[in-house]
């Protein structure tokens, strides 16, 4: 008996490509805050979920200076590290910090964190507070780390198949993982690929080859970001730099 098997085909992305992180923050600004003017003109208002850690500071400090009614504008996060804003751990104050000042200080911000012991025990005042956003987003911007993860979609993940279910109906799930170190909150795969524009923020050479390997076959259990290359509505906009 034979047997053949079958690649996986490669899922498609449109990579754009600046010289340094300070082009890739400006054109990166420009483009969340065309998606946000175009919502508030249609609707009234807008939602705008952004990713943490150290990559997007330079973005959220460009964006903050953006000409736009930011009295009409939410800001929540992709997901969140399950402590307080006390800590240098913490998505919340990172944004806080660096997009929440200057004229999108009159944005509204809707933190993920509620101060329940765990994210399990506090993921019903989270799903409270993030029912009032405008939905779909305006804009969410997603990060990546070098295993392949994205939002809290982490590889070993016991919640992980249910984060990543494009048929999923909870906007939010707790997720534990040994890569993640703390327990996390994060949105599921539904809400962030239904965004008006879904964008993916990298930097450097290693993530690109991240990126790439994960287009060019394997699973979502193993690389969550296939998981959103796989059943985005359009191909993944990437903006990367070196």
């Amino acid at each position: 008996m034979t047997t053949s098997s079958h690649p996986t085909p490669a899922l498609p992305f449109a990579l754009a490509a600046y010289d340094d992180p300070a082009a890739l923050a400006r054109a990166l600004a420009a483009h969340v805050a065309e998606a946000l003017r175009a919502r508030v003109a249609r609707d009234g208002s807008a939602s705008l979920a952004v990713s943490g850690g150290r990559t997007p500071t330079r973005f959220f400090e460009t964006l903050s200076g953006a000409p736009l009614d930011w009295s009409r504008i939410t800001v929540t996060l992709v997901d969140e590290r399950w402590v307080p804003e006390t800590s240098d751990r913490s998505n919340a104050a990172l944004v806080r910090r660096h997009l929440l000042k200057g004229p999108a200080a009159a944005a509204r911000f809707v933190p993920l964190f509620t101060g329940a012991p765990t994210p399990e025990e506090g993921l019903a005042g989270a799903e409270a507070a993030v029912a009032a956003l405008r939905a779909p987003f305006a804009a969410v911007v997603l990060g990546m780390g070098d295993d392949g993860h994205t939002a809290s979609f982490f590889p070993g993940a016991p919640t992980l198949a249910a984060a990543i279910d494009p048929a999923g109906t909870a906007r939010l799930i707790a997720v534990r993982a040994e890569a993640a170190g703390e327990p996390r909150i994060t949105f599921t795969l539904p809400p962030l690929i239904s965004a008006d524009l879904l964008l993916l923020h990298i930097e450097g050479a290693t993530k690109r080859a991240v990126l790439e390997r994960a287009a060019a076959g394997g699973n979502g259990a193993d690389q969550p970001i296939r998981a959103v290359l796989a059943n985005a509505p359009r191909p993944l906009d990437v903006l990367w730099c070196p």
